[in-house]
């Protein structure tokens, strides 16, 4: 008899400079060279945390988000080294 392997959960992963407005995510890993992962990570942007895109600048960027009670902006290129699994 074979068996077929059982089938993984998909997870949709994105950058978190695609999140909507106002959309839950939580962080899964944090990319960029060195000193922007440490940046990131300084900042409370680590895996696993919970985030939220709070505001977007009239002009796209900087985005502004809450992470662990606390608002802080980061540009949409760094927000692109941030990957996310959206929340439902």
């Amino acid at each position: 008899m074979n068996k077929q392997p059982s089938a993984l959960p998909v997870i949709e992963t994105e950058n978190l400079a695609d999140l909507p407005l106002q959309r839950m995510a939580q962080i899964l890993s944090v990319g960029g060279d060195r000193a922007l992962r440490r940046r990131l990570m300084e900042l409370g942007l680590v895996p696993g945390t919970p985030v939220k895109v709070v505001n977007i600048a009239p002009l796209g960027d900087p985005l502004e988000l809450s992470v662990r009670g606390c608002r802080l902006s980061i540009r949409r290129k760094q927000a692109k080294a941030l990957l996310i699994r959206k929340s439902a």
